[in-house]
């Protein structure tokens, strides 16, 4: 009957028959590894041989490998306890039940008073819409990550995108605040998986290619007498284990399972493209300041977009737009860091990215429109700030090929607000 019970409530501890055994067996190896081991050394003053030196790794190894397994087992044992985050069915709250601090005795539980158990069933009401939130953004959140996963070659890309726009609809039509919440929680999370794996992948197409600057330590080497060729050599091997090292983590994180054969620029072209999808989504649910945040931090993105290929320059550039554009609403409140990281990160991606060369990328109607929302957050911005942000365009702008955005008026505008300033 007890273990009827400890299996319907999940309260059970007791780790399985199979790890009992190979724990008490390596135990006892160990233990007689030990008293082998410390009875020679006691008897024999000599030197070890190889095999004694063999004898005692193994005897450290199953120590390690008995520690392991005592970690496994106290972690089995338990995640079989209920949790809120293990157990998304019925008995979660009957376990909780079980479970509650706020019961004293099987009397008590059984046998409830009114008040007591109104608050019990008001309490399992909010544990049971706080699962149904937690399992909507989970399976969200997985869909929108296998979206990541798939290749835009695959027939499956466009059934699992349907399918993320279908519960994203189905959850705004649902009208509940909680629900609503489902959905901005899910694209914020792509949104941040999604740039991260972008940032990635264009690092592997920037390194190991350049010529990295000498640091200190190989400028001190060069310093010595044949100090040159030392220094090169280890520059060399730097090189090449930074190189080793990118590819290596790249390919543990980008290139599993489906994409492992897919080449980084193919990749980085269709991770954009989700990204601007993404960002759009963020829009039409209402939460379009968490990809502005997260926009204004990405520095190591804005810096490799520059060198992107231009069908990923075009993703980021309208990405970039998108949310200048959302600057201006009156509706909105931002951080005033916020939009002097935007200008001052992305400015430079407008002015070098091959606007309309490979196919348009923006509008003149959107490069307008763009313009006076730049304009009016830059004129809305104390002087300091504003002078960092247009000395970063006119850097950017005087050198390349592109005349968009011309921010002259608002330079002339900031000269002249600084003259003023002197005069008075």
């Amino acid at each position: 009957m007890a273990t009827d019970l400890d299996r319907l409530y999940g309260c059970t501890a007791k780790p399985s028959s199979v790890l009992n055994f190979i724990f008490m067996s390596i135990a006892n190896m160990a233990r007689k590894m030990l008293i082998s081991t410390s009875s020679s050394k006691a008897e024999n003053t000599e030197k070890w041989k190889l095999t004694d030196h063999l004898r005692f790794m193994v005897m450290l190894i199953s120590w390690l490998m008995l520690w392991v397994l005592r970690f496994f087992m106290d972690l089995f044992s338990c995640s079989m306890i209920s949790s809120p985050d293990y157990h998304l069915g019925g008995s979660s709250s009957v376990r909780r039940f079980q479970l509650s601090p706020y019961s004293s005795s099987a009397t008590e539980e059984a046998l409830p008073s009114c008040g007591s158990s109104l608050d019990l069933i008001l309490r399992n009401r909010v544990d049971v819409d706080g699962l149904a939130v937690k399992a909507l953004v989970k399976a969200l959140t997985h869909v929108l990550a296998l979206l990541n996963e798939i290749p835009a070659s695959s027939r499956k890309y466009q059934y699992t995108m349907a399918m993320a726009d279908q519960i994203m609809e189905d959850n705004a039509r649902h009208g509940h605040s909680a629900v609503l919440h489902v959905n901005r929680l899910a694209l914020a999370s792509s949104f941040t998986r999604t740039s991260a794996l972008l940032y990635r992948c264009l690092q592997v197409q920037t390194s190991p290619s350049g010529d990295y600057g000498d640091s200190w330590h190989l400028r001190a080497i060069k310093a010595i007498p044949f100090g040159s060729c030392i220094a090169s050599y280890m520059k060399a091997i730097t090189m090449f284990l930074n190189a080793a090292f990118s590819w290596f983590d790249t390919a543990t994180t980008l290139f599993q399972r489906r994409d492992y054969n897919v080449e980084p620029d193919i990749m980085a072209e269709k991770l954009a493209q989700e990204l601007l999808w993404v960002t759009n989504k963020l829009r039409c649910y209402g939460d379009v300041n968490e990809a502005l945040v997260q926009w204004s931090l990405a520095s190591g993105l804005a810096s490799l977009s520059l060198n992107a290929s231009p069908r990923v320059q075009g993703s980021t550039v309208k990405i970039s737009a998108f949310l200048f554009r959302e600057l201006t609403r009156k509706d909105l409140e931002i951080a005033r860091q916020v939009k002097f990281r935007l200008l001052v990160l992305w400015t430079p991606l407008f002015c070098h990215a091959s606007n309309g060369h490979a196919y348009p990328i923006l509008t003149s109607f959107q490069m307008a429109e763009i313009e006076r929302a730049m304009d009016e957050v830059i004129s809305n911005s104390p002087a300091m700030e504003q002078e960092f942000i247009l000395t970063t365009w006119l850097e950017n702008y005087v050198v390349s090929v592109s005349d968009w955005p011309n921010l002259g008026l608002a330079y002339d505008r900031w000269c002249q607000s600084t003259r003023e300033m002197v005069h008075h």
